[in-house]
């Protein structure tokens, strides 16, 4: 009987798309590539994806930065706070992308479920942000690579891991996926690790010096009260930004009703155990007052995990760190072109970007995409030139942070308004096969956290005083995504679509045997489970 109406359904959506596309061929709710990528990426894959994606060298470095902003307490609370955000996100966006699993993801969420203008200024915001981690993947592994060799420049490692990425990137999304699984499976060990020395550094059994909590007291817990803490909002929503990454995976996942379920559930595991582990043990081993977590030039000796490794007498602390941060950034850079090739080809096969873009070779690889995407990151060359054309870089990629706002609070509307049209159309939330926890409530919440974090995360540019520059970088991709919607929706005069109206078939997933697989109930299996 569901076979039956979501036939009729999808039928009836088709019929309704060849009638507008005469008038408003941009309006289309289908995917139309999305037989041409492959579903090739295996749970395992996904499963590491996502904690790849969390873990990088943003965290390696920037949680030394949000130790300094806001002291251990501090740190704590902001990515703390910004988890509960990020698990009730993931959540929403967990439920219709397992329903739903097509290479758009919340992109085409948002222009099937509230407006296809919504959906084209989302998908360039996106776009913007992985462009501009991207960009900065390319400087940090540049400058880490020079903590060794010193004698090429820095623009010259630039050119040849430009190439680097560009290669594996083109190969195919299997080789991607199997790359990934194993840099991240690296990073998980070696965060672990790190966890372990630092029980053993704080105890005394390390460095023969016991600490305990006494770096909470002297020089305390918090540094610079709820100014401090706000602007680590801005780097917890920047560090956490990828955690999305496995909406955009499922279009090429072989089996999405049980990988993606899978990784959802899991994300609230991975924060507890990475982000807020790593804050709590270097605001254990490190006070947020000492001058190596802001003022050194170098990323390796300004991760915090090098200054507590080195204070312990570990001496080969900064090239254990240096070699983690090469592995995370190239997991990360990898990771960044798999984004926003997937993005912008999206974009294409919807026409709300060139065509050609959408583009795929007989391996479905996104080829066009992945080139210009790539070729998009070589802003970060800027950073290269004087110190007036490095400081627009720092502008550029200092634009993207509140962005990720933008995009988790589309996300929490668009879960709102699917289910919305699940209610109008008669279908039973027992029919999906991933249901979000606490709902309405938790997507409500996140909802309205993000919309206040967007508006929240650059008030320290207003108070205590008035700063025209920083102001302007927190605040100006709200009028440009603003500016996006309504030109789009001005030009092809695009409509808010009312629940009746939903395509909630397109791409509709149902259950096959062949997607059942047996789980594994020994103790290691379900230990392995929490931490991945």
């Amino acid at each position: 009987m569901l076979e039956h109406i979501a036939s009729s359904h999808e039928e009836m959506y088709h019929l309704q798309e060849e009638m507008q596309s005469t008038v408003h061929p941009m309006t289309s709710h289908r995917d139309p590539g999305d037989e041409k990528l492959k579903r090739d990426l295996k749970s395992r894959h996904i499963t590491m994806m996502a904690i790849g994606g969390i873990i990088g060298p943003g965290l390696l470095v920037g949680s030394g930065t949000a130790l300094a902003y806001a002291g251990p307490a501090g740190a704590l609370i902001a990515f703390a706070a910004t988890g509960v955000i990020v698990f009730f996100v993931m959540q929403s966006l967990g439920e219709i992308s397992t329903a739903i699993p097509v290479s758009g993801a919340f992109m085409d969420f948002a222009g099937r479920f509230c407006d296809p203008a919504l959906s084209f200024a989302l998908g360039w915001i996106y776009w913007y942000l992985w462009i501009t981690v991207l960009a900065n993947e390319y400087n940090a592994i540049s400058i880490v690579i020079m903590y060794w060799i010193q004698i090429v420049p820095q623009w010259a490692w630039i050119v040849l891991w430009w190439f680097i990425f560009l290669a594996l990137s083109l190969v195919g999304v299997l080789v991607y996926g199997e790359i990934e699984f194993w840099l991240s499976s690296m990073k998980v060990l070696a965060i672990l690790a790190y966890f372990v020395l630092a029980i053993l550094i704080d105890t005394g059994v390390i460095g023969g010096n016991r600490i305990g909590m006494q770096l909470w007291n002297n020089p305390g817990s918090f540094a610079d009260g709820i100014n401090g803490i706000a602007k680590v909002f801005v780097i917890a929503g920047t560090l956490y930004a990828g955690v999305e990454m496995v909406s955009v995976t499922a279009g090429e996942c072989e089996n999405p009703r049980r990988a993606v379920p899978r990784a959802i559930k899991q994300v609230f595991w991975r924060i507890i155990i990475f982000y807020l582990g790593t804050i709590f043990f270097i605001g254990l081993l490190i006070p947020y007052n000492s001058s190596r977590l802001l003022s050194s030039q170098s990323k390796t000796a300004a991760s915090p995990l090098t200054i507590s490794l080195q204070d312990a007498g570990i001496r080969v602390a900064a090239h254990i760190i240096n070699g983690l941060i090469v592995v995370s950034v190239v997991s990360a850079g990898m990771s960044s072109i798999y984004i926003t090739s997937r993005t912008v080809c999206y974009l294409g096969k919807t026409k709300r970007a060139p065509k050609f873009l959408s583009t795929t070779n007989k391996r479905g690889v996104p080829w066009c995409a992945i080139v210009f995407s790539n070729f998009c990151a070589c802003i970060c060359f800027i950073n290269q030139g004087p110190g007036g054309i490095g400081t627009a870089y720092t502008y550029l990629i200092n634009l993207s942070g509140v962005s990720t706002f933008i995009v988790w609070a589309v996300i929490c509307l668009t879960h709102i308004q699917f289910r919305r049209g699940l209610k109008a159309q008669g279908v039973h939330i027992k029919d999906l096969p991933f249901r979000a926890l606490w709902y309405p409530y938790g997507a409500y919440f996140g909802l309205g956290a993000n919309i206040f974090l967007i508006f929240f995360q650059g008030y320290t540019s207003i108070i205590p005083s008035f700063d025209l520059v920083t102001f302007t970088v927190s605040y100006i991709l709200i009028p440009v995504f603003l500016l996006l919607f309504f030109v789009y929706k001005y030009l092809w005069k695009t409509r808010w679509i009312h629940a009746p109206e939903m395509d909630i078939w397109t791409s509709r997933r149902l259950p096959h045997e062949n997607e059942i697989e047996m789980e594994n109930s020994t103790i290691w299996s379900r230990l392995r489970a929490i931490i991945i």
